[in-house]
């Protein structure tokens, strides 16, 4: 199927991400989405990504707001979030027939025309300001107190906002069944699920396996890495292997036992050798999807994971023909305890090959091939506007390798 252009020529495509910062999920996405309509222009509220990192958003130019000129905003752009309702709103996509907005935070809230069409790859609506704003405050100590009803008030003028700009949305692309349902609760819209895209073809199988456990995360509150290593410091007969950083780091590290190896960040490819010879991948969070999830089994390595969101879409539990992991239903040290003692008793259900098949169901190219599609069918169902659609060869050379 060919990509329409209009009787102007070929679409004019913006796409709108929330900050370019690192290399993370969103970002991944981010770059098929690019590999799917590489002469679209890129838009962000700040762009603070090294030079050495622009591989992946095509060496793009990127158009950014007054947030990149903010004081202290490469260091701390996310405090000041009260703003960016009202960055976000002042691109302007005028120009363009299609707008793409990839979206946790603040992107699906651009302004767009009736003639145009917006799709929202939605990552999550935000959880801080919907049905996780009180873990988020507690976690950062902010339920109680002037300063608590302070950023209560402030979520609670988040929620307006964020429902108000869902009607701007003309199509939602949901990254797991999980955050579809988020998206019917929080905004009562459907949305079609297009799972994430994970580089599996890069990753290889070790079927033999080394005599440790491995955890992958950054460290904050909501990843839940403390109680991995808690239930791994009481097990000093198990070995745990911790890869990530954040602002947690040097509190868990004081808290664990010898058995508890932290590595802090590492490079991809340490990663992933990690991931081929670890005996099992832990996974303590309520995540969207879970990437890393995916990216263990397609090394060969079953899962332990909390059974809640997109995790249970992406993981086979012992009741499957294939099972590629198991889950524990809460998230306690006691609970993951008991998951790795079930773990080691039902080792040999888990095979290597049912973990590597598992995993290719979310290739990169599976990706590209569906949300292609997807706009495709948008940009034909659009009916709006004086610009009649009608074939093209446009982005032919795209398409011939998706």
């Amino acid at each position: 199927m060919a990509f329409p252009e209009t009787e102007d020529g070929p679409l004019k495509i913006a796409i709108v991400h929330d900050w370019l910062v690192t290399y993370g999920g969103a970002d991944r996405v981010l770059e098929q989405i690019l590999a799917c309509f590489p002469e679209s222009d890129l838009f962000s509220l700040v762009d603070f990504l090294p030079p050495n990192e622009r591989g992946f958003i095509l060496d793009k130019p990127v158009r950014t707001s007054f947030f990149q000129h903010l004081p202290l905003a490469r260091q701390a752009f996310r405090k000041y979030f009260p703003l960016m309702p009202l960055a976000v709103e002042q691109f302007d996509l005028s120009p363009y027939d299609l707008v793409i907005s990839s979206s946790h935070s603040v992107a699906k809230g651009v302004l767009t025309g009736p003639d145009q069409v917006h799709i929202c790859y939605c990552h999550s609506p935000m959880r801080y300001v919907w049905d996780m704003q009180h873990q988020y405050l507690q976690d950062g100590g902010l339920d109680k107190g002037i300063i608590g009803w302070f950023a209560k008030w402030l979520l609670h003028e988040g929620r307006m906002w964020d429902l108000r700009t869902a009607n701007g949305v003309d199509e939602f692309v949901a990254n797991s069944h999980f955050i579809a349902r988020r998206i019917w609760k929080t905004y009562r819209r459907e949305a079609t699920v297009i799972y994430p895209p994970v580089d599996t073809g890069s990753l290889s199988v070790k079927e033999d396996k080394d005599d440790f456990y491995l955890t992958v995360s950054r460290l904050v509150p909501y990843k839940k890495v403390n109680l991995i290593v808690e239930a791994f410091s009481r097990m000093p007969d198990k070995k745990l292997v911790v890869i990530g950083d954040g602002a947690q780091f040097k509190v868990i590290k004081a808290a664990a036992k010898k058995s508890v190896t932290m590595l802090g960040f590492q490079s991809s490819d340490i990663t992933y050798d990690y991931m081929r010879r670890a005996q099992g991948f832990v996974f303590a969070a309520e995540e969207d999807f879970g990437i890393c999830v995916v990216e263990a089994q397609a090394c060969g390595t079953p899962v332990i994971a909390f059974g809640k969101g997109g995790v249970l879409e992406s993981v086979h539990d012992l009741s499957a023909e294939e099972p590629t992991g198991i889950f524990f239903k809460e998230q306690t040290p006691e609970a993951i305890i008991g998951a790795v003692r079930l773990f080691e008793v039902e080792r040999g259900q888990f095979g290597a090959g049912a973990c590597r098949r598992s995993a290719e169901r979310f290739s990169r190219e599976r990706f590209r091939r569906e949300f292609r599609e997807f706009c495709e069918r948008a940009m034909r169902r659009s009916k709006g506007g004086d610009k009649t659609l009608v074939n093209s060869d446009l982005f032919s050379n795209v398409a011939a390798q998706v």
